[in-house]
């Protein structure tokens, strides 16, 4: 599974409005696959989990399926 779509998929598991859930992809020169979530304003702090523990395992989650692809990714969560 992409990275990009398997992201959006755990992230709008968590959310309260799926809908909100934005993933955007950018490539840095080297190859880095930066991804960007982005979700609504209630919901950050489901996405992010206490000490940080949910968006470590996302991110965690993503760089493996990027392993298995042979990319190197990065998740950034913005506001």
């Amino acid at each position: 599974m992409d990275p990009t779509e398997l992201l959006s998929y755990l992230a709008e598991g968590l959310v309260d409005d799926p809908e909100q859930v934005e993933v955007e992809r950018f490539e840095e020169r080297d190859g880095t696959v930066i991804l960007e979530l982005a979700v609504g304003v209630d919901d950050y702090g489901k996405v992010i989990g206490r000490g940080g523990r949910t968006a470590h395992a996302l991110r965690t989650v993503v760089k493996a399926a990027a392993t298995g692809e042979g990319q190197r990714v990065l998740l950034d969560i913005v506001d």
